[in-house]
């Protein structure tokens, strides 16, 4: 199984971890919330549920993009990872904002305070939403995928607004007179919480399908590792857009000037070898050999 592989396979079995966490937070925050008349913890259990539907297109997006390249798709079909990110967004831009209309209706409605109940749900919700978060983060960073990446983010909302959530149904149990509004206005919070973060997410995403260059310290090691190869004398351009979770490569070398076309053409096929070897982030490259300027008169 080569490093595509590898990575899609463990990238689907976080999101699925994901997607069964997600399911039953969402399930026990709505049923608390509804019968404690929370409506932060309601808010929380929707975004929850909210997570299963993002969560599940990441996973179908992932296992599209894992597809091998073909004639309609020569570069592979990494692209739909990408797409799957930024769907996410969008979902939680929209839910954020549903969110937060609704908490406002809810503003001045007369009811038992939420209780310790409630409270207990949302710190599950904290701790486990943290557990997933991490792992998401650590696994989508190293293996650069932006849904996995995106689903973390969602993650990371969660646990601010399940805080925003605690402190509003806190205020609200400990003075309902006084702070019986402060559980719909938390749950307002959670709305624009989770609508900056879709922004967030959307703003990468569209980076990524608008073929922004990665950072610099990767352009670095495509230059050093072809700058290895024997024959490179220089590496004059390095070019790079992602699709999925690998690069796809230009690059630019120079080479003695006196050799044959056969020569030229053996070195810079050495260089693409190498860093498909040596980077398995890279997906493939396309070398550009051009006379070296330094042996020009």
């Amino acid at each position: 199984m080569n490093f595509l592989d590898e990575s899609y396979r463990e990238a689907r079995r976080i999101t699925i971890a994901g997607i069964a966490v997600s399911a039953a937070l969402a399930g026990s925050n709505i049923v608390v919330g509804l019968l404690v008349h929370s409506t932060s913890v309601v808010a929380t259990g929707f975004e929850f549920a909210g997570d299963v539907l993002a969560s599940s297109i990441v996973l179908i997006g992932m296992g599209v993009a894992a597809r091998p390249a073909d004639a309609n798709h020569p570069y592979g079909h990494g692209r739909f990872e990408t797409l799957a990110a930024f769907v996410v967004g969008v979902i939680l831009a929209g839910a954020g904002a549903m969110i937060c209309y609704q908490s406002l209706q809810a503003v001045g409605a007369r009811h038992e305070p939420p209780g310790l109940v409630a409270a207990g749900a949302l710190l599950g919700a904290i701790v486990l939403r943290g557990i997933m978060s991490s792992v998401k983060f650590r696994a989508g960073r190293r293996l650069r995928s932006s849904a996995l990446i995106a689903d973390a983010w969602n993650d990371t909302v969660d646990i601010l607004s399940a805080v925003a959530a605690l402190i509003a149904v806190a205020l609200a149990t400990y003075d309902a007179e006084r702070f019986l509004a402060a559980d719909h206005y938390g749950g307002f919070v959670v709305g624009i919480v989770v609508v900056v973060t879709g922004i967030r997410v959307l703003r990468d995403t569209s980076l990524e399908l608008a073929d922004t260059m990665p950072d610099p310290h990767l352009t670095r090691e495509v230059a050093k590792a072809a700058g290895s190869v024997p024959g490179v004398e220089g590496v004059d351009k390095v070019l790079a857009r992602k699709t999925g979770l690998q690069y796809h490569i230009d690059l630019h070398i120079e080479v003695d000037p006196t050799l044959t076309i056969a020569a030229s053409h053996a070195i810079g096929g050495h260089v693409r070898a190498t860093l498909k070897r040596e980077l398995p982030w890279v997906a493939d490259v396309l070398v550009h050999v051009e006379p070296s300027t330094a042996r020009e008169p």
